[in-house]
């Protein structure tokens, strides 16, 4: 079972809304909160054998099916790529078209993978105890798989319940969003992220550290930590944009690359705006003469930088290319 999923903020939301009543659930919030590991223990919980009223036992069946990705009562929609990354299978049909090149895999949810799933609720469930759809990261449904969606989740066939997980709810046409329970996810309470983080092996001080990087959000530490963004890392990014060392963000992948910078360009604005900085130390930053205008038209960029950051051209140019623009931006006498 995955770590996140017993972290003790996850437990405590899940057991609040298994108490609920709801067909369909929306969970939202920033990323590195864990909306995917609450979807999945709700999930769990719905097909689980034995559930308590903390959730699924994790031994029976039901749950090792689950565990192992192979429920026969449970759909799993994602983005192709995020199937991969979290080692869920595709369907047989996207697998065979992808190892033989005829497409890449889909970084949004496919309507054909949307329709699969509606067939596959109004089929009678092989467990007894219902099915379940989990539909993450929600935002990358674009019009016409929502709306696929729509009718089956405003009028759901038999006993099939609905969660789906965001980080950016806005995103999601109104008529999802109505039709489903929102729930907000909470954050960490006190030292319970970095007690959690400690458990997973992550040194204290790098957990303290990193978990300003994050902004407090304990799972981005360990996706960080996995990706060799140490404290260090984070201390030199600043004085290495000012300089234009491209080198810097080497091993990033774009997106990794722009949400760095992004974090650069929100404290900067913080401290002229006399306000303190989140993520990075005071003495961190570099000195900078950029007006908050010339600052927000830089994160104005970053943000449309975002938008083809998962497919660049050349990604070698990308990195170049932000840390360019960064430099021209720190080193603004505007």
């Amino acid at each position: 079972m995955s770590a996140v999923l017993n972290a003790p903020w996850i437990a405590r939301q899940a057991t609040d809304l298994l108490a609920q009543r709801g067909h369909a659930w929306l969970l939202q919030g920033p990323s590195g909160l864990g909306q995917f590991d609450l979807a999945l223990a709700l999930v769990s919980a719905w097909l689980c054998e034995k559930p308590t009223a903390q959730g699924a036992c994790g031994d029976c069946p039901s749950c090792h099916a689950v565990a192992v990705h192979t429920h026969a009562d449970l759909a799993v929609l994602m983005p192709e790529t995020v199937m991969i990354d979290l080692g869920w299978p595709l369907s047989e049909k996207a697998q065979d078209e992808i190892d033989k090149k005829t497409r890449k895999p889909s970084k949004e949810i496919r309507v054909d993978a949307m329709r699969d799933a509606v067939e596959f609720s109004q089929r009678t469930d092989a467990r007894g105890r219902g099915k379940a759809v989990l539909v993450f990261p929600a935002e990358r449904m674009n019009t016409v798989t929502a709306n696929a969606l729509l009718k089956t989740l405003e009028e759901p066939p038999g006993d099939v319940r609905f969660v789906l997980a965001t980080e950016a709810s806005h995103m999601l046409l109104p008529t999802i969003r109505s039709r489903c329970l929102a729930h907000t996810m909470k954050w960490p309470e006190g030292d319970e992220a970095l007690a959690w983080l400690t458990g997973q092996g992550v040194q204290a001080p790098v957990a303290t550290a990193l978990l300003r990087s994050a902004g407090g959000r304990p799972t981005d530490v360990l996706r960080q930590a996995e990706a060799g963004l140490t404290p260090e890392w984070w201390a030199a990014l600043p004085k290495a944009m000012r300089q234009g060392d491209a080198r810097h963000l080497a091993d990033l992948t774009p997106s990794q690359a722009i949400d760095a910078l992004q974090k650069l360009c929100h404290d900067l604005v913080l401290r002229q705006s006399g306000a303190a900085p989140r993520f990075f130390d005071v003495a961190q930053l570099p000195a900078c003469t950029a007006s908050v205008a010339v600052l927000t038209d830089w994160f104005k960029r970053l943000m449309q930088s975002a938008r083809t950051a998962e497919h660049p051209f050349n990604t070698g140019l990308m990195l170049e290319a932000l840390t360019a623009d960064a430099q021209q931006t720190l080193q603004s006498k505007v």
